[in-house]
């Protein structure tokens, strides 16, 4: 049970920041330091921040159309944090002076990796 409610919650959350990134591209790019180019900056945010979050929040979401596949959306879930985590902490390493959005969202992948892990390893 536990399981099926953290991934409808972080379903929810990858639906709804599809959303935000799609319908509001220039406030949300300049939240994570992004100068939106026109036409082809556009474009790509637009695929990768909608689209990708938007696939991301589907497979998470899988489980409730399919109970089948709550291991595999769990794995998948636990792999993607697990690597956001490890190319976050680069990034920090790396950059330095981060602004308060990019530390929020480092702290919101830490605790999504840190529940996919214990709940993973309970399976």
């Amino acid at each position: 049970m536990a399981t099926r409610i953290f991934l409808g919650f972080v379903g929810i959350a990858y639906l709804a920041f599809s959303a935000w990134c799609s319908i509001m591209p220039a406030k949300t790019s300049s939240a994570v330091g992004f100068d939106l180019r026109a036409g082809t900056g556009q474009s790509e945010y637009l695929v990768v921040y909608g689209g990708l979050q938007f696939a991301l929040g589907c497979i998470f979401l899988l489980p409730f159309l399919r109970p089948e596949f709550q291991r595999y959306a769990l794995m998948s879930c636990l792999i993607i944090h697990a690597s956001l985590v490890l190319f976050r902490a680069a990034s920090l390493l790396l950059y330095g002076r981060l602004e308060n959005t990019t530390y929020s969202l480092a702290g919101f992948e830490f605790i999504l990796f840190l529940i996919a892990a214990v709940l993973y390893w309970k399976k």
